[in-house]
């Protein structure tokens, strides 16, 4: 089975990095509340989302889809 080298790598570091993003976002705190009721919401989201985009990313390049 090959696998694309590149597009492994960039989806390894990125399941290490995607979590530093996170912690980047020390502002929290000096936010109106309404805006951060829509961070949260934003960061839940885009959360779900990347953790499909990374977990359908190792499988179908580990099984050349």
């Amino acid at each position: 089975v090959l696998a694309n080298l590149p597009l492994q790598m960039m989806l390894y570091f990125n399941v290490y990095y995607f979590p530093v993003w996170f912690l980047l976002q020390l502002k929290y705190q000096l936010l109106p509340q309404h805006y951060q009721f829509l961070l949260v919401a934003a960061f839940l989201i885009l959360s779900l989302a990347e953790g499909s985009r990374l977990y359908l990313g190792y499988v179908g390049n580990l099984q050349e889809k």
